[in-house]
């Protein structure tokens, strides 16, 4: 039998089509700095909701997630509300959106924009 092992979550999974849409974005705005930052506020309907935005540089206390030439930042206080979660971008009738699928959240409101834990 081995010795004990210490499991670490990831901080994020994303999805290839999320990858895609920022490897665009960066081509689009010629600019290889580009990092898409995810985050969590207070407010929406279910009393925690998602943010995004895109940002050239990354702040000490933030956590990087890199694949494929893509980095995602999470900063220090929405990383325990982000651990474990997805990140995904989707084209569909309510338009074109960076999603989360968040597995630590209790309730989700129907459009996918907020959440309880």
């Amino acid at each position: 039998m081995s010795g004990i092992q210490t499991y670490i979550p990831s901080a994020l999974e994303v999805t290839d089509s999320a990858i895609a849409k920022v490897q665009s974005l960066k081509s689009e705005e010629e600019n290889e700095n580009l990092k898409l930052r995810v985050y969590v506020t207070g407010g929406g309907c279910s009393g925690f909701q998602y943010g995004f935005s895109f940002e050239d540089n990354m702040a000490e206390d933030d956590t990087p997630v890199s694949r494929e030439g893509v980095t995602v930042l999470v900063d220090s206080l929405s990383f325990q509300y982000l651990v474990g979660s997805t990140v995904d971008y989707e084209v569909g009738l309510m338009g074109s959106r960076f999603i989360i699928t968040n597995p630590n959240a209790s309730t989700t409101c129907g459009c996918g924009a907020s959440f309880t834990i």
